[in-house]
């Protein structure tokens, strides 16, 4: 699976670091530009929207409403749409895992990536552990967190052997753990393909290998969970599989690297990865701009209040929790110019909508970002619930 990383002769190397190089600045400025309560609501969405469109890759569809009802222990009654609903759950609660920092391993070390797919795999109903042979038909059954015992071919692409997997996660850990921020940064593409080129379990690679993209990009570029790279590969889910695809092939001449494998393809699909992070942050930043975001939800609270659906003046507590990521409950009623009856009234409603959240019934209040809600407050972030 030689070569791991791009040499210095790579095509367009210098091209592509400047490129890593911009994505770091860009993923921090947009995490300082979020007050913090503010940044962690938001987060909150992203890992559902995360969830969501990793999932639709492998074509399975929840969206973010249905993930959130699962986490309410509201369950669809038909049994396909409910493992889907646990499916999701299991998901964002890996996810979860990992942003908590959960995950004490590097996230390309065999103990991290068996972890991360034995939390997944463990939680998923008993009809979801199953995989069955393109060839012969047999159904073989996925153990949480177990390396495969079996041989697998996806695609075109017959994996290496299940007694080569172990050596081959040695090699893999090597290459891509001792690596400084900037080629960190440039190698997440390849370390991406080079785990699925592996495939160390019977299923749930493509999923394991975004959980780890996403922890690895979570610690080189600090991103606080804010974007996702899963929504661009799913925006673009045809291009995405074409470059691994072109990963898989062999050296093509003696310009072309010096490994087994392409690195004209490799550089070209790393080029696709850099540029589909960097069309995500632009994306979010956009999206969360302060004075539109502000805009769009008083737009939203005026609505519901001249309907009855919200107390007056609701709106103007929502601009302030924004503004400042938190607010003390105290100054509710002074800021909306009520009595205190009137204030709990108003904050009582939010929170009932869910758009926003206190940790108790004395602590301040923090802004929430309600899937139900994604539609109006953060347009394009997935699509409408069917």
């Amino acid at each position: 699976m030689e070569p791991m990383v791009l040499s210095s002769r790579a095509p367009g190397r210098a091209e592509l670091l400047d490129r890593a190089i911009d994505l770091a600045a860009r993923s921090a400025g947009f995490r300082r530009s979020l007050p913090r309560g503010v940044a962690s609501a938001l987060a909150d969405l992203v890992r559902s929207m995360n969830c969501y469109y990793s999932n639709l890759i492998e074509g399975h569809k929840t969206h973010p409403v249905d993930i959130e009802r699962a986490f309410r222990e509201d369950y669809a009654a038909d049994p396909v749409q409910r493992n889907l609903q646990i499916e999701a759950r299991a998901h964002v609660d890996v996810q979860a895992w990992i942003d908590g920092g959960g995950l004490r391993e590097n996230p390309v070390s065999s103990v991290a990536l068996c972890e991360i797919h034995r939390r997944f795999c463990e939680r998923l109903p008993e009809d979801m552990l199953r995989a069955s042979d393109p060839d012969s038909g047999r159904e073989v059954r996925v153990e949480p967190g177990a390396l495969r015992r079996v041989d697998v071919r996806v695609g075109r692409h017959v994996a290496i052997s299940p007694g080569a997997v172990p050596r081959f996660l040695v090699r893999f850990e090597e290459a891509y753990a001792g690596l400084g921020r900037a080629e960190a940064i440039l190698a997440a593409a390849a370390a991406h393909h080079r785990l699925l080129w592996i495939h160390p379990f019977v299923d749930g690679n493509g999923r394991v290998a975004r959980l780890m993209s996403h922890a690895v990009l979570l610690e080189v570029l600090d991103t606080g969970g804010l974007w996702s790279v899963a929504r661009g590969l799913a925006r673009d889910v045809a291009g995405y599989r074409a470059g691994l695809v072109a990963c898989d092939l062999p050296r093509r001449n003696d310009l072309d690297g010096g490994g087994a494998l392409s690195e004209e393809s490799l550089a070209a699909f790393t080029a696709f990865f850099l540029d589909t992070c960097l069309d995500q942050v632009r994306f979010m930043e956009e999206l969360v701009q302060p004075a539109r975001l502000r805009a769009r939800v008083a737009s939203w609270a005026d609505e519901e209040a001249r309907v009855g659906a919200l107390p007056p003046k609701a709106g103007l507590l929502l601009e302030a929790v924004l503004l400042r990521g938190e607010f003390p409950r105290g100054d509710v009623a002074p800021l909306l110019g009520t009595g205190d009856r009137q204030g709990r009234r108003v904050v009582a409603a939010l929170i009932e909508r869910g758009a926003l959240r206190s940790e108790s019934s004395r602590a301040a209040l923090r802004m929430a970002f309600p899937a139900i809600l994604a539609s109006r407050w953060l347009p394009g972030l997935f699509p409408d619930p069917s």
